[in-house]
């Protein structure tokens, strides 16, 4: 009986790596490769990154490090602090009935104005996503109250809204003198003349968040709705509402923080004094009147922190329990790509 030869005799191989040592070193090089656009990818982010990086933690870190640890000093404002008191300045902010009265007008800020401007922004925006005359001299002059001074808005309303300025004027004249008030010094009314000013200048920002988000709603989807009979509002509860909801997310995150920082408004219509005594006062110009203008900064450095914390604690919880089905999908989208 005789042996068969083998199938692979006689047959020279294809490549010189395949079956043969020599092929072992190509890993090592592949390797080295890879290692080398890594440290170019790393290089290129820090030069990309660094500088804003750089910035952020000389303007926005250290600021709030230093801030915590004049907290717990009593300190002028000159010199090296050295009389140290612990956590009594926190301890003080936390009882004074005025910092407390100055966080609930900040917090009733935060719920009316997503209640006043959330409403009237997505109306505008809807309007003026539809095809009409003179559609962008409308959007300009609706988005121009935003972007004027907040020094030339708190002056220019606050002399609109004196006890003899233009609107008082303009009610007189036409027989409605009854209507007139003392819109900024009286407490019954001058928190809402805040909240009217806030939504005039800010409403525009809002529209054109809106519109942008508008714009990328496919039109095919609304064209279908009407083909199969639903109605205009049927389209705009189903379709636009649910798709442009990320969009007003954000907006509701950016309102709510902004109204927690608000200061200069009310500080150029009131003042340090009567914002106190017409129930709008915030807890920035808490801080100011407590803080700087009573020279001891390290009861305003408190304060700050107390802001911080307080701002920082609800966009980790918007971030957790409205955001993250927004950020998780963006981070799903991106890794399925």
């Amino acid at each position: 009986m005789t042996t068969a030869a083998p199938a692979t005799e006689g047959i020279a191989p294809t490549s010189a790596g395949e079956g043969s040592s020599p092929a072992a070193p190509r890993p090592a090089r592949r390797h080295a490769r890879g290692r080398g656009r890594g440290w170019g990818a790393r290089a290129e982010l820090i030069i990309l990154v660094g500088p804003a990086l750089l910035v952020f933690c000389a303007f926005v870190i250290l600021p709030v490090i230093l801030a915590a640890y004049y907290g717990f000093f009593s300190w002028n404002g000159y010199g090296k602090p050295t009389q140290f008191v612990g956590l009594r300045n926190y301890g003080v902010i936390l009882t004074d009935p005025d910092f407390l009265e100055a966080l609930g007008h900040n917090g009733f800020i935060v719920v009316m104005s997503l209640v006043l401007q959330g409403p009237i922004a997505l109306a505008l925006a809807l309007l003026l996503n539809r095809k009409m005359r003179f559609q962008s001299l409308i959007r300009v002059l609706i988005f121009v109250p935003y972007v004027i001074s907040e020094v030339v808005v708190g002056i220019g309303w606050s002399l609109l809204l004196s006890t003899e300025g233009a609107l008082n004027g303009l009610l007189d004249k036409l027989g409605l003198g009854a209507l007139a008030a003392d819109w900024l010094a009286d407490p019954a009314i001058a928190i809402w003349t805040l909240l009217g000013i806030i939504t005039w200048k800010y409403i525009g920002f809002a529209v054109i968040l809106f519109l942008a988000g508008l714009q990328g709603i496919p039109d095919e989807l609304t064209e279908a709705a009407q083909i199969d009979g639903a109605s205009f509002w049927q389209i705009q509860r189903h379709i636009t509402l649910p798709l442009l909801g990320p969009t007003i997310r954000i907006w509701a995150f950016l309102s709510i923080i902004g109204s927690l920082q608000l200061f200069d408004l009310v500080w150029i219509v009131w003042g340090q004094y009567v914002s106190s005594i017409a129930g709008t006062s915030t807890m920035a110009t808490y801080m100011v009147s407590n803080g700087r203008m009573a020279g001891n900064y390290g009861y305003g450095s408190a304060v700050a922190v107390v802001m911080f914390l307080i701002s920082l604690a609800v966009a980790l919880l918007y971030q957790r329990f409205v955001l993250r089905r927004d950020t998780a999908g963006a981070l799903t989208g991106g890794a399925r790509r």
